[in-house]
């Protein structure tokens, strides 16, 4: 049994440690093609009077400080377990997203409220400056986030990521629809008009992030999982469960998922150890669960 339990997470670590090596040579590329790019969008914002842009440019620089801390997370979660961290730092790739993700909520309160600060006292904004440097940056930014997106959706830290550049593509497309109506029509107040729309957009993805990442730190179970019928399975499928119970379901990452319950034995149940390799390839095979314990009651439960 033991050795059937180990294969199963060799293979697991195996599979997320090449994952992970992939997402952080992604993340590296956006985080210089991003860093590069920040400073050349700060001084067009500048020379433009444009707060698309600066916005823009700020989100970039949160967007190179998230880039870091996301290449940092895959870089640290990748130590072995040991001392008080049983479990290693796999953990770290969720913290970093939830910082991501709170980091995000603040540029949308900060664009925001720069907006307003355009509303009340308009200023001129030279289009044809704002329209080379949005252009720029779009290319910049499509490239990031396609190099992003092509990796593992399923990870936190790489859709965190992912994020903060999409919200910097769409402050790019939202400059240069900006740019080419004040340079046809002057209109200057379409600037931060534009740049509250992108700050709504950015607020949904943000605060999604943060729901899922803080679901994940608070130890709570997948979203797509059944507790209750998954206990009905394990008892119609494994021979010699009678029932189940003391079910807890939670996940380092929403890729490596944990789990213990109690298992209550049928009668004339000739071997503890097979029922229980039953119930672990069962959860293996069907939910992906490779880190399972299982406590078998066998004279009732022992917990009160």
């Amino acid at each position: 049994m033991g050795h059937d339990h180990h294969d199963h997470d060799d293979h697991s670590h195996a599979h997320v440690h090449e994952a992970d090596e992939s997402n952080l040579k992604r993340v590296m590329i956006a985080l210089v093609l991003t860093g590069v790019f920040m400073f050349v969008e700060v001084i067009g914002g500048i020379l433009s009077g444009s707060l698309a842009l600066l916005a823009d440019a700020g989100h970039m620089l949160t967007d190179t400080m998230a880039l870091a801390l996301a290449a940092a997370a895959f870089h640290v979660s990748k130590r072995p377990p040991g001392g008080n961290l049983t479990y290693g730092y796999q953990r770290f790739q969720i913290l970093a997203a939830f910082v991501n993700g709170l980091s995000l909520l603040f540029i949308v309160g900060w664009i925001l409220f720069e907006a307003i600060q355009r509303f009340i006292s308009p200023r001129d904004i030279l289009g044809e400056t704002m329209l080379v440097v949005a252009a720029a940056g779009l290319v910049v930014n499509i490239i990031a986030f396609a190099v992003l997106h092509s990796g593992d959706q399923e990870n936190l830290n790489i859709r965190g990521a992912a994020l903060h550049v999409a919200g910097d593509l769409l402050g790019s497309v939202a400059a240069i629809v900006a740019a080419i109506i004040i340079i046809y029509t002057g209109w200057t107040l379409i600037d931060p008009i534009l740049s509250v729309a992108v700050a709504m957009l950015i607020l949904r993805s943000a605060w999604s992030l943060v729901k899922r990442s803080a679901h994940v730190l608070l130890e709570g179970a997948p979203d797509w999982l059944d507790v209750a019928d998954m206990q009905e399975r394990i008892v119609a499928n494994v021979p010699g469960v009678n029932g189940i119970h003391h079910v807890h379901v939670w996940g380092l990452t929403p890729q490596q998922l944990m789990l213990t319950m109690h298992v209550a034995l049928g009668d004339n149940v000739a071997s503890q150890s097979v029922v229980v390799r039953g119930v672990k390839d069962f959860l293996q095979q069907e939910y992906g669960i490779g880190h399972s314990t299982i406590e078998v009651d066998v004279d009732g439960c022992a917990d009160h």
